[in-house]
């Protein structure tokens, strides 16, 4: 018989190994290659998935010891697994919203501009809005559209297509009548109605301006904005992106509407994290007193702000004008005294911050307010964030990292605005232009995204423009400003762990470690061995997020 006190040791001796040991395996991934996003561990042969979690990544036999009898062994043959893209800035209704209306983002000429809207018109009911578009003019050279382009096309649509950067939208005249807007309407505070030699409006209208149309447009339903999120959710699923900021396309609290619902009714399979307006910032704290910020699927607790318009539209705020408007050097599309006195409230109730600024002016104005902000409110781990910082000055470069600040930039806008941008603003300012290199050499926390729909939702593209900076006109074939090139490791860190970091996602998220979520995308090849040009034409295998496949190709 076994002694008394030796069947307690066995027993206990059981019951200790029996904490130790490491559940299996539900997948285990194979024959690949893995780059983590992990720099103690950056590159690995396989990993092991249980519960939705990463349970171990490393070599191959290491990962296949948790094997059991139920797992799945998937043979990658060969390809490159990252962890799951994620997208700093997108106004994610509105991409959904896009995908189902007139696309005139290829538009090159006024007459096709004309065309494909007299040809959507039909399409739709009599009455309902047309939204979307998404035009450039400086594809057909500059000339910014007239609604006369239009209303034969439209007679009975409302229209109110944007400018790709969303800083301008053309109207038809059925909708100023509708909002009222006249050859006597005065241009709002931040905004400008564009009007032709009689003084009567051409249609367009830039920045606070848009706010008299969008203020006559019917609201969205949750059902309708909830069909956005759908149609929106199976693109970005389908270009590897697991996880997206979100800095509202409707105010910011109708899109966390949207979201909550969808996550309600099980149909969130993104990981959000939902900003809305800096001027509700006492909306969002009460609601963070209550609620805390959020679960796994979907957060909030940020705040989106604006200093002043874009590029594009000549209404991004510049210490000197334009070189071809010379008359404007940019605009405040808002009220500094209150945008300056909700950043220092927010601030001090504890909220995320993320401004958009784009002109040098612009940017240096918001990192006075921050430095005020840490001074007022004393020292935390804020993680403030400068939406877009396209146009710096070489002493704010330095300021991101003393601030500790995180430039958002989506580096698309470098190969598009790089088409035209030097007759903008000339070649001196242009040097501190999307300044990749310069920002990650002064130690910021580089993060990458699409501001979709302003630009497309592709990570793998953002890779390639922000590598390659060859503009999408084919005329920068060694690179546009290619001093401010960056690595292709550097672009994956700023669209994956930097990314987590910048939206305090980073403990579960981000990166291929034990613990975290298995959110990760299979591509077809491996971006760090091949020629970067090549990378636009890499494609997404498979989707994953939490252990299950979303998307597969």
């Amino acid at each position: 018989m076994v002694p008394m006190y030796s069947r307690i040791l066995i027993a206990s001796l059981l019951l200790f190994l029996g904490a130790c040991t490491t559940p299996d395996a539900d997948r285990i991934y194979v024959n690949g290659t893995f780059w983590t996003g992990n720099p103690d561990q950056p590159s690995a042969e396989a990993m092991a998935v249980a519960d939705g979690r990463i349970l171990s990544v490393g070599t191959e036999n290491e990962v296949r010891s948790h094997a059991g009898s139920t797992t799945e062994v998937v043979d990658l043959d060969g390809a490159f697994v990252v962890p799951g893209f994620i997208d700093n800035h997108t106004h994610f209704l509105s991409g959904g919203l896009g995908l189902a209306s007139v696309d005139l983002r290829d538009a090159s000429s006024p007459a096709m501009f004309s065309e494909r809207m007299a040809a959507f018109a039909p399409t739709i009911p009599a009455g309902r809005w047309i939204e979307g578009g998404d035009w450039d003019h400086e594809a057909w050279g500059g000339q910014l559209p007239d609604r006369s382009w239009i209303d034969e096309g439209t007679p009975e649509n409302p229209v109110f297509v944007s400018r790709l950067d969303g800083h301008m939208a053309l109207a038809n005249t059925l909708a100023l009548e509708q909002a009222g807007i006249t050859a006597d309407t005065p241009d709002p505070d931040g905004g400008t109605i564009v009007r032709r030699a009689d003084g009567t409006p051409t249609g367009v209208l830039k920045d606070a301006a848009m706010d008299l149309v969008w203020a006559v447009i019917p609201p969205k339903s949750v059902d309708e904005r909830l069909d956005m999120l759908r149609r929106g959710q199976e693109h970005a699923l389908a270009q590897g992106v697991t996880q997206i900021h979100d800095v509202g396309s409707y105010g910011g609290w109708r899109d966390l509407e949207a979201f909550e619902a969808a996550h309600e009714a099980g149909e969130l399979d993104l990981r959000v994290y939902s900003l809305v307006a800096i001027s509700t910032w006492q909306r969002m704290a009460d609601r963070v007193a209550e609620m805390g910020r959020g679960d796994e699927r979907l957060r909030w607790g940020g705040l989106k702000g604006m200093v002043d318009g874009s590029l594009g539209s000549t209404t991004a705020l510049f210490y000197e004008p334009y070189l071809d408007e010379p008359g404007t050097s940019g605009l405040l599309v808002n009220d500094t005294t209150k945008l300056h006195k909700d950043i220092l409230a927010a601030d001090s109730a504890g909220l995320h911050l993320a401004v958009h600024a784009i002109g040098d002016k612009a940017n240096d104005w918001l990192m006075d307010v921050f430095a005020e902000a840490e001074a007022a409110n004393g020292p935390r781990d804020r993680r403030w964030r400068i939406e877009h910082a396209q146009h710096l000055t070489r002493k704010a470069i330095d300021r991101f990292d003393d601030l500790g600040v995180v430039p958002s930039m989506q580096p698309y806008h470098a190969i598009d605005d790089g088409r035209w941008a030097v007759n903008r603003i000339g070649e001196e300012r242009i040097k501190t232009t999307y300044a990749f290199r310069s920002l990650l050499d002064a130690g910021a926390p580089l993060t990458f995204g699409s501001d979709w729909t302003v630009a497309p939702i592709q990570p793998l593209l953002g890779i390639y423009a922000a590598v390659t900076r060859r503009t999408i006109d084919g005329a920068n074939p060694g690179g546009w400003v290619p001093e401010e090139k960056i690595t292709v490791e550097e672009a994956l860190t700023a669209y994956t762990i930097s990314n987590a970091r910048a939206g305090f996602w980073d403990a579960s998220t981000g990166s291929l470690e034990a613990g975290k979520w298995a959110d990760f995308v299979i591509l077809s090849d491996n971006l760090l061995s091949m020629d970067p040009v090549g990378i636009q034409d890499v494609h997404v295998l498979q989707t994953v997020i939490g252990g299950e496949t979303v998307y597969s190709r």
